[in-house]
């Protein structure tokens, strides 16, 4: 039997180690940003007496230890291949953000649980003191979202939400406050908590789904194996493209892997041509490493129907 193959392991260390630089310079100042607030909240609701505050500072500190946690899962990611992991680390900052997701998901549910007997029994607060902070709080939490906002890896999406969780949950003590100033209405607060925190749990889940589809090899959501592999098979003297696999890394660092079939006679120039054909439709469609096994028309493949 006459075969041909060919492995093309084309490795685009290159692409995205830009992007996890800025990944990390944007983490480390929403690190600093939150750890920096935690420290005025505890301060603000020693001074305030009011356990809210505090109960939030907690909830704030939880955030920066989080943050700090996916930025170390960011460096470690970073980490070349070697003899026990060929594809290297990527995935560790993938186990950062699915970890934080996990933690976030319980936070919210704890809070849901501590605002509950607020509904039945809603307790006074220093609406002056909630008031003030809150406008710190809206300030500093939404630099630090704008500041990721333009930021796609998981960790990103991630501690993006956490802050956001944040910018809501200040923005509901500004308004609740001021409502509590001027009509007493102590039934808003927990409310609003209760509203976030549903919306937060929500996102957090969704956030979960995806990251269980990547552990699991799922074809990432905006690629489609069936237009990939009709584009394969148009090009010129590519008689079929079968055998097609492609998954994530960690939601950016697409992989994908194929059998393609060419005539007996083509010569190996040509052969040439179509992976650099190939590569051009791959790079379109943001997959980053392929392997490619050329076989000949005569050839019998056991994965021809796959």
């Amino acid at each position: 039997m006459n075969h041909h193959k060919s492995d093309t392991h084309h490795h685009h260390d290159q692409m995205g180690h830009g992007h996890n630089h800025h990944a990390i310079k944007n983490i480390k100042v929403a690190f600093f940003l939150n750890l920096f607030f935690t420290l005025i909240e505890i301060w603000g609701g020693l001074l305030t007496n009011s356990m809210a505050i505090l109960s939030d500072a907690l909830h704030d500190f939880g955030d920066t230890l989080i943050i700090g946690f996916s930025l170390y899962f960011i460096k470690r990611s970073q980490k070349s291949r070697d003899q026990k992991y060929s594809y290297g680390y990527k995935r560790l900052s993938l186990l950062g953000a699915f970890i934080s997701a996990i933690i976030l998901s319980m936070g919210s549910i704890f809070i849901v649980l501590k605002t509950i007997p607020r509904l039945v029994n809603p307790q006074d607060v220093h609406a002056p003191g909630m008031f003030l902070l809150a406008v710190f709080g809206v300030l500093v939490n939404g630099l630090a979202v704008w500041r990721l906002q333009k930021g796609q890896s998981p960790n990103e999406r991630v501690v993006r939400l956490h802050l956001l969780e944040d910018v809501f949950g200040w923005l509901a003590v500004l308004i609740g406050s001021v409502l509590i100033y001027w009509f007493n209405w102590l039934i808003i607060d927990p409310l609003l908590s209760m509203a976030i925190a549903g919306y937060i749990l929500y996102n957090a889940i969704k956030n979960i789904r995806d990251f269980i589809r990547i552990f699991l090899q799922g074809i990432p959501k905006d690629i489609s194996l069936e237009t990939i592999g009709a584009e394969i098979s148009q090009i010129k003297d590519v008689l079929s493209a079968h055998d097609l696999h492609i998954w994530s890394m960690d939601g950016e660092y697409n992989v994908l892997s194929a059998h393609i079939v060419v005539d007996d006679n083509l010569p190996r120039e040509t052969v040439f041509e179509i992976k650099g054909k190939v590569r051009h439709i791959l790079r379109k469609y943001k997959i980053a490493h392929e392997t490619l096994e050329f076989e000949y028309s005569s050839e019998t493949c056991q994965f021809e129907k796959c």
